[in-house]
């Protein structure tokens, strides 16, 4: 018989308690040895009784907010084999450390990219009926008005969409796309043509993909060569009126130079994510009405967390039954992860 893994959870403070609901945490108890009431918040000085858990881990389950497993955490983790991702990057907390140790990984990076899609879907489907405009004139109005005639132009019927990335992301927003009657292209210099048009869309430089979009979505991962990839000439290329969906991260758009594009109301914006992750209190951002900015909540949230550690656990009965991993992350993928 397999002996049971005996895992530990480390984890931003009051994660674990969100993540599992009480059928997924005696689920988690029944796969592997650990105490689901030790949450380590940091493996760098821990309390004795994580270091004592973490000395004798084979498994450890992490998700937002996890420490970062430096050299000197993994030493004092010999029996450390695999680490189980109930979240999506693990950029912030996977180190070349782990990868020259031969430690497993496996996110739910997949899982977490449904509710970020969803979220683009409805953005996508919002901005080409011009939904937040028409919204902030008509609490402006408050009387009768020919809408027909204003809206006119606008609409989901042949809306010429672009996709930034071809990341997990950005072709579960593609697929979304599908039942709607909607011209999809695609940038993404990994991608070729015949790839894009398997997925539903046509492949394009960036150039001509915001030059021919009325919303452009951006899914690309945040990589040094990514920093800004959208930036003055970009935006300057897109037409009157349209829009720019980031759910990504910040840093793949030039803020100052959207920030004119907005104020001058030449362009709107579905901002989830922005660099600051949090903008000033002074920002225009909050108050410009072609605007809708909101904080980083696109990825899983509330109930959708659930399935998160739903993923989590089929990959932990795996490990505990010694086969691979359905979903492994490997160093070259992390140039494709957010």
């Amino acid at each position: 018989m397999t002996p049971t893994p005996t895992a530990l959870l480390a984890m931003g403070p009051g994660i674990a308690d969100r993540l599992f609901t009480p059928v997924q945490r005696a689920r988690l108890t029944a796969l592997v040895d650990t105490d689901p009431a030790l949450v380590a918040h940091r493996l760098t000085g821990p309390t004795p009784e994580v270091a004592q858990a973490l000395a004798g881990a084979e498994l450890l389950v992490t998700c937002w907010g996890a420490p970062p497993l430096t050299a000197d955490v993994l030493a004092a983790a010999p029996r450390l084999r695999a680490v189980v991702h109930a979240a999506g990057s693990v950029k912030h907390h996977i180190t070349p450390a782990c990868w020259e140790r031969g430690i497993q990984v496996t996110s739910a990076a997949g899982a977490n990219a449904l509710p970020v899609a969803e979220y683009t879907l409805a953005a996508i489907l919002f901005a080409g009926k011009n939904v937040l405009s028409a919204a902030h004139r008509h609490r402006e109005l408050r009387v009768p008005h020919d809408w027909r005639a204003e809206l006119d132009g606008h609409g989901n019927y042949r809306r010429c969409v672009g996709i930034v990335g071809a990341s997990r992301i950005g072709r579960r927003v593609i697929e979304l796309l599908r039942p709607f009657d909607l011209d999809v292209l695609l940038f993404d210099p990994y991608v070729d043509a015949r790839a894009a048009a398997r997925l539903g869309a046509e492949k394009v430089e960036l150039a001509e993909l915001c030059a021919r979009s009325r919303i452009v979505s951006v899914h690309a991962p945040e990589l040094p060569a990514t920093r800004h990839l959208i930036g003055a000439a970009q935006l300057a290329a897109m037409a009157d009126g349209a829009t720019l969906i980031n759910t990504s991260r910040g840093s793949l758009i030039d803020g100052d130079a959207l920030l004119p594009e907005l104020v001058s109301g030449r362009l709107n914006a579905v901002l989830d994510v922005t660099e600051p992750e949090v903008p000033s209190a002074g920002s225009p951002l909050y108050d410009l009405p072609n605007v809708l900015l909101t904080p980083h909540v696109a990825g899983s949230l509330g109930d959708e967390i659930h399935r998160l550690a739903d993923f989590a656990l089929e990959e932990i009965a795996r490990y505990a039954q010694g086969l691979p991993f359905a979903d492994p992350v490997t160093p070259d993928d992390l140039t494709r992860m957010a």
